[in-house]
């Protein structure tokens, strides 16, 4: 094994010392994690993307690789490993016939949904040695044409005609050519010749690599491998800077956590998060390195169960807001029935009481009985999910471990990590933390005084060193400069706490933090977090001012919940209507501060007002990052009148 070398004590994760402020927690699952050193591979031969691809090829003795289905009503289909690393290598030969020059200083750019052919592309790219720089729609033109021009990259990979128009939109100069994976008019066509572009076919490409054949250029563990752009809340997107050992640190550690739950051979993992995101590449990569298939969703986000039910998957990455849905339906299905009440309730105390006993299981008769449907829901098969990038709720998670009947893992990350910095641990089944460190890793927490977390109280900011770490924000020293500091700590912002059990909780975020006018500082995502419970809620925005003594906040109310509620009242009225209703405000208001008791919320921290806004915040009208966080300052100012509207009639 692979081994990084660190000059700092070490602390056993599970047993608390009180060595000063300066604890390192390791990983239990890495035996020589605590003389300092880390995983950054499971096997000396394989440590780059290209070679673990082909490690899967091998223990599958060929097996299926990719699936998809043509629509809505055909059954998946499979192309096996071989098949697969046959046209990736014919389609890096292709980019390669197209002028690029093989090796890791050439960034190509990819902007498609997730499909069999990303995977060809990327692995295309992995043949020669190019730099991967995934482009999604969230960005925005803007933030597109900035990466094109700061990666200088001259070929992007298109999905369709819609993407190959916002790609025009803003073209930069070092934009020669479009490969695109369907089909594209001709007036687009025309538009990109206009402008010196010439656009290809995703098959033309590889017809064109296969006759030209070029001899592959394999790249070494230390080669860029990917730049994956986050898109902070405020400024240009930053570079994130992930080499090939960086890549498979991360999944190697994920993999030796894992444990015997890891995936294997006959695996089907289901695509649909985002691969523009590090947290499903890493998925992805690591099912393939074991020789598991996975399977892309339609492209419809709403038509998920029917693939589901179609793919049947084992594994399946997930984030918190497809649970918290499936929650909040169920619960609000119940709510009509004391019968069907009492049975959810029943179903529920015994499956988590087994869970508690280390039973994982989807064969009782609970199951059966009310179950079921969730089950088939997700295809039926599911064994493991790993859920990422946002918090997840105790209340949701137990409900999702005891209705799924499989094993739930959550996981704390960031892209400067390659994803994975903390994933809970099989048998360890009470929620309410992120888990342990993985192994390629190593965590310590760190002063902030301005917010009262010390260290010595095992609260501070999260820092992260380890083979995971990226190299750095690409043209950007000076934001890398601030982010890892001299010792090689990855500055994470993220506020954590050390439970006794040496498990991590995330508690809050260092930069959102406001003071109001008696000195009270204001932490919204945790007071957020506390009323998104409200099932009336669908989307929430905390505000406060420092002149002002109280918080306001701006609520998407939940449309079906509200309007359910609203005929059982006889209001009538589409929901603009009843956000203008003081009943419905009141409704709404008052189980928000219910729940901010039920969190412990002071009262300081409660809300004093709210505005209900009939339109969710989305991607798409700015209001939330691709990542599905909150952009603070474009929501403050997009709601700036009914935030100081509020404020006139609280003074």
């Amino acid at each position: 094994m692979a081994k990084r070398e660190t000059k700092t004590p070490i602390v056993d994760p599970l047993k608390m010392g009180d060595e000063g402020p300066e604890q390192i927690h390791v990983s239990k699952f890495y035996k020589e994690a605590k003389d300092g050193k880390y995983v950054s591979c499971l096997e000396e031969d394989i440590r780059t993307l290209y070679q673990s691809f082909r490690k899967g090829a091998y223990v599958s003795n060929n097996g299926p690789c990719l699936g998809w289905r043509e629509n809505l009503q055909s059954p998946y289909q499979w192309m096996n490993f071989n098949e697969t690393l046959l046209r990736a290598k014919n389609f890096g030969s292709g980019l390669i016939s197209l002028g690029l020059r093989p090796g890791p200083s050439t960034f190509i750019g990819i902007y498609s949904q997730n499909r069999p052919e990303w995977v060809l592309f990327e692995q295309g790219c992995y043949c020669y040695s190019l730099v991967v720089v995934p482009l999604y729609d969230t960005l925005g033109p803007d933030a597109c044409a900035f990466i094109v021009d700061q990666t200088e990259m001259q070929v992007v990979v298109v999905e369709d005609d819609k993407k190959v128009n916002l790609l025009l939109d803003k073209a930069p100069r070092s934009l020669r050519k479009i490969v695109a994976i369907k089909e594209v008019r001709p007036a687009t066509l025309q538009r990109a010749k206009n402008v010196g572009i010439d656009v290809h076919t995703f098959d033309e490409v590889e017809k064109m690599g296969a006759i030209n054949d070029h001899p592959e250029l394999e790249p070494k563990p230390n080669d860029l491998c990917t730049v994956c752009y986050t898109s902070g809340t405020t400024g240009n997107p930053k570079g994130v800077m992930l080499t090939h050992a960086n890549v498979l640190a991360g999944v190697a550690g994920v993999l030796l956590q894992l444990g015997p739950h890891r995936p294997r051979v006959g695996d089907i993992m289901v695509s649909f998060l985002p691969l523009a995101h590090m947290l499903e590449r890493c998925c992805e990569n690591g099912v393939y390195y074991m020789g598991g298939a996975v399977g892309f969703f339609s492209g419809d986000i709403k038509e998920l169960t029917n693939d589901l039910k179609a793919l049947k998957p084992t594994l399946m990455p997930a984030v918190p807001r497809l649970l918290n849905r499936v929650y909040d339906k169920v619960f609000a299905e119940v709510q009509r029935s004391s019968v069907k009440k009492l049975l959810l309730n029943m179903a529920l105390s015994s499956k988590e009481a087994e869970i508690k006993r280390g039973i994982v299981r989807r064969n009782s008769i609970w199951d059966k009985l009310v179950f079921r449907k969730i089950q088939e829901g997700f295809g039926g098969r599911l064994r493991l999910m790993v859920v990422g990038s946002a918090p997840l709720s105790e209340a949701v998670l137990s409900f999702s471990r005891a209705a799924l009947g499989c094993l739930i893992c959550e996981g704390y990350g960031q892209t400067e990590c390659t994803a994975p910095i903390t994933l809970t641990v099989q048998g360890d089944f009470v929620a309410g933390h992120v888990g342990p460190p993985v192994a390629c890793n190593g965590i310590k927490l760190v002063d902030v005084p301005e917010m009262e977390y010390y260290a010595s109280q095992q609260q501070g900011e999260i820092c992260v060193k380890g083979a995971n770490v990226f190299i750095g924000y690409l043209k950007d020293p000076q934001r890398t400069a601030e982010t890892i500091d001299k010792d090689g700590w990855h500055h994470t912002g993220d506020i954590g706490q050390w439970l006794p059990n040496g498990t991590l909780k995330v508690i809050d975020r260092k930069k959102h933090i406001f003071k109001l006018s008696q000195g009270e500082y204001i932490v919204p995502e945790k007071i957020e977090n506390a009323y998104i419970r409200s099932q009336y809620v669908e989307q929430v925005f905390v505000h406060g001012e420092s002149l002002k003594s109280c918080i306001v906040a701006i609520v998407v109310p939940d449309v079906e919940v509200i309007k359910s509620w609203a005929q059982e009242n006889n209001i009538p009225g589409t929901l603009s209507v009843l956000c203008n209703n003081p009943d419905v405000k009141q409704l709404i208001l008052n189980d928000m501060i219910l729940w901010g008791k039920e969190f412990g919320l002071k009262s300081f921290e409660q809300v004093k007002d709210i505005y209900l806004h009939p339109d969710p915040f989305s991607v798409q009208n700015g209001l939330l990052t691709p990542t599905y966080k909150s952009r603070r300052p474009q929501i403050r100012s997009y709601f700036a009148p009914q935030l100081d509207d509020m404020y006139k009639h609280l003074d």
